[in-house]
């Protein structure tokens, strides 16, 4: 077996499970490899040594049991840079990426982002804080999550991606959180108690049922984190939360009824579906 026949052996047997078998069997192989993808379409007709065959069917019969590729590979990517995850924490979606660019939209108008103060709720693998310190060099950023595990994970990357950047410190919400910030960032659970019985195994069965279960209506910890919020919030500042994509009425109603004098938007993601709440509160 050469490596294309390896690449259309992983995509053929891939495809009843995944969604992208052709990039997965790719990711596969280079992590085994550990070649670019460019190595692969140079030497597409170089062969594979037993070993390697033996190892690469075993990558791809892990994957097709729906165990997700990032974990096995032990990276995903965030924007341009690669994360390490693992299945202590979330893997990042492309959506959470359009949050990003949101919040450092608002910092870059509400006034000269220097000497801004952000914190990152529930950062998981510290994807947010890291973009939010690529995007913005004057934000100073406290990232928190109540996983230990998760935290590790987050200070790893915060390490390698933005050293000297983020503060990190375990927290329940903003409990630990003493002194107002201007921006508030979260992408916490939202997924609801009938919702977790209809995701796919890939996700059910390995990710973090910490960082994905909301409760009845997926916004049990979305209030409590509003609930903190008051009291950790400048007033001038801003919060942007992710949310499930038939959550928008129900959010919007939540942030209305904790800060009643902000401007609430709920915006939509890349497919057209309710994804964030925006909450800015007026300039003073």
């Amino acid at each position: 077996m050469n490596i294309q026949a390896a690449l259309d052996y992983g995509r053929s047997q891939l495809t009843p499970s995944s969604p992208t078998p052709r990039l997965d069997a790719r990711l596969l192989l280079e992590h085994l490899l550990d070649v670019p993808h460019s190595y692969l379409i140079v030497h597409h007709d170089q062969p594979l040594t037993p070993e390697e065959e033996k190892s690469y069917r075993q990558l791809i019969a892990r994957a097709r049991q729906e165990e997700p590729v990032p974990y096995i590979i032990g990276h995903a990517p965030f924007f341009d840079f690669d994360l390490h995850v693992a299945p202590g924490v979330l893997i990042p979606r492309p959506e959470t990426e359009q949050l990003v660019e949101l919040a450092v939209a608002w910092a870059k108008e509400y006034g000269a982002e220097t000497g801004l103060t952000a914190v990152d709720i529930g950062t998981g693998s510290g994807c947010i804080a890291i973009a939010l310190a690529h995007c913005l060099p004057d934000l100073q950023i406290t990232a928190v999550d109540i996983s230990p595990e998760a935290l590790a994970i987050a200070q790893q990357n915060g390490a390698r991606l933005a050293p000297g950047r983020i503060q990190f410190q375990q927290s329940n919400l903003l409990q630990a959180i003493d002194a107002p910030v201007d921006i508030i960032v979260a992408n916490l659970p939202y997924v609801t108690s009938s919702e977790w019985q209809a995701l796919a195994d890939g996700v059910k069965l390995h990710e973090p049922a910490l960082a994905l279960d909301g409760g009845k209506d997926g916004l049990d910890l979305i209030r409590q984190l509003l609930q903190q919020a008051i009291t950790r919030l400048h007033s001038n500042g801003a919060i942007f939360l992710e949310i499930g994509w038939q959550q928008g009425k129900s959010a919007k109603q939540a942030a209305q009824g904790y800060f009643p004098k902000a401007e609430i938007t709920i915006l939509p993601d890349f497919a057209g579906h309710d994804r964030i709440v925006k909450i800015a509160l007026a300039k003073p």
